[in-house]
């Protein structure tokens, strides 16, 4: 594995911490699906790494939601269910309606908006190159940005900590028109950058509460929920 680094190129990414970012991306991808078994040993020669920093991944991905351990068992991917995929949604709504309206407010008292802009941007040039690991990555990147723009650093931390499975659901779900998706974001936008607080959560719950019952039945019609 070629060793990263951080976005200033100065301080170098753990082994851990880039096995994490590469089975995060695997599981995503389906490559484990869920209730799948992740073989220490498997995964390690799939990967081409040692046990050791593999085990130092494997709790960065139980807090995130993407596997579940049990004694004698090891670790496992994480299946969804019904009352997973709604209590994202219900998550989301208060996470991301609130930070929506926050942000607003951060913009109309002068807070620059050049990080949603250049999140909205990358997610339109995504959307044509029809990718859809990295359309919901770039998605998700997007949402990210709004809470990020709030400056509330206990509202980032949230949603760093479902950012994850928020991109794994859409990349799940991809069959849904990601254009419809991508026309939100682009209205979201506009009225964060113009300090319109009650238009920017009507928006984002709109957004957001539009996509549960089409979600969960692509999931169903998948055989993706448990």
């Amino acid at each position: 594995m070629t060793l990263l680094t951080s976005p200033a190129d100065t301080v170098p990414v753990s082994l851990s911490r880039q096995i994490h970012t590469r089975l995060r991306e695997l599981i995503i991808r389906g490559q484990y699906p869920q209730g799948h078994k992740l073989v220490e040993l498997r995964v390690a020669e799939d990967l081409g790494v040692s046990r050791v920093p593999l085990r130092e991944a494997v709790p960065m991905l139980e807090m995130e939601g993407f596997v579940v351990t049990a004694a004698r068992r090891g670790a496992v991917v994480t299946t969804w269910t019904e009352q997973l995929v709604n209590d994202l949604f219900d998550l989301r709504e208060v996470l991301e309606v609130g930070a929506a309206g926050h942000a607003a407010r951060a913009a109309g008292r002068g807070a620059s908006t050049a990080a949603l802009e250049k999140a909205l941007r990358h997610a339109e040039a995504v959307v044509e190159e029809g990718d859809a690991y990295r359309i919901a990555e770039a998605s998700t990147r997007f949402h990210e940005a709004v809470v990020e723009l709030t400056g509330n650093v206990l509202m980032q931390a949230s949603m760093r900590s479902v950012s994850g499975r928020v991109q794994w659901l859409f990349h799940l779900t991809s069959e849904l028109d990601v254009h419809d998706a991508f026309h939100d974001h682009v209205e979201l936008a506009a009225a964060i950058t113009r300090g319109d607080v009650r238009m920017a959560e009507a928006l984002a719950f709109a957004h957001i509460e539009r996509d549960r019952a089409p979600s969960l039945a692509v999931l169903q019609h998948q055989g993706r929920v448990g």
